[in-house]
């Protein structure tokens, strides 16, 4: 049974996504570059890993903090350590280390579809995983938060295929829009951006 079937809600199948690549206006879907007609899979596309990296670091903070009204709050970007690779070259994650990068695609969702992403199996079974949505009429290239699970150093390559965007269409066209504005448009990959959330603001005005 294809995802579709079972989920209620229709996946998009290659057919589909191929004639959505070609179409202008809110229906048309981008994902530039494509190095290979083969990342179009049946129920999913392929996409590669991006040049650029920001790494975790240990810092002499106690932890990370969350409130930008705290005195001694520091930017979320200071707690990482920017990197990047050239096509082909290696990057190298160690186990519980954090990394933050992108997918070297750049990506346009319509505003009637949105995108799960995954880790591909033959990662995750060298014990990095990652899975997240993105909201329709997304325009970026794609964020990765890369975890690794396992005892040993995993070396990875720059533009090798290590993720896989599953789409999923809905019954009404969205704009993107809101809160979740601000990761919109990011070629590079971004520092959460936890600390802005109004919430935070209200809850921590609760306690004082």
């Amino acid at each position: 049974m294809l995802p579709s079937e079972s989920s209620g809600r229709p996946t998009l199948l290659k057919a589909e996504i191929e004639s959505r690549l070609g179409l202008n206006g809110s229906k048309g879907l981008w994902i530039e570059p494509l190095l290979d007609s083969a990342q179009i899979g049946e129920i999913s596309v392929d996409l590669r890993l991006g040049y650029d990296f920001l790494v975790s670091i240990v810092t002499r903070r106690p932890f990370i903090g969350l409130t930008k009204s705290d005195e001694g709050f520091r930017s979320m970007s200071s707690y990482f350590q920017p990197t990047r690779r050239d096509l082909g070259e290696r990057f190298v994650l160690y186990p519980g280390q954090v990394a933050l990068t992108t997918t070297l695609e750049y990506v346009a969702l319509p505003r009637d579809v949105y995108a799960d992403i995954l880790t591909r199996s033959s990662y995750t079974r060298l014990g990095i995983s990652m899975n997240t949505m993105i909201q329709p009429g997304f325009r970026g290239c794609l964020s990765a938060e890369l975890f690794n699970h396992g005892n040993s150093p995993v070396e990875l390559v720059v533009g090798a295929k290590m993720f896989q965007m599953r789409l999923t269409a809905i019954d009404k066209d969205l704009e993107y829009g809101g809160i979740a504005r601000k990761y919109f448009g990011n070629i590079r990959p971004v520092a959460s951006k936890a600390a802005e959330d109004l919430d935070l603001v209200h809850l921590t005005s609760l306690h004082y």
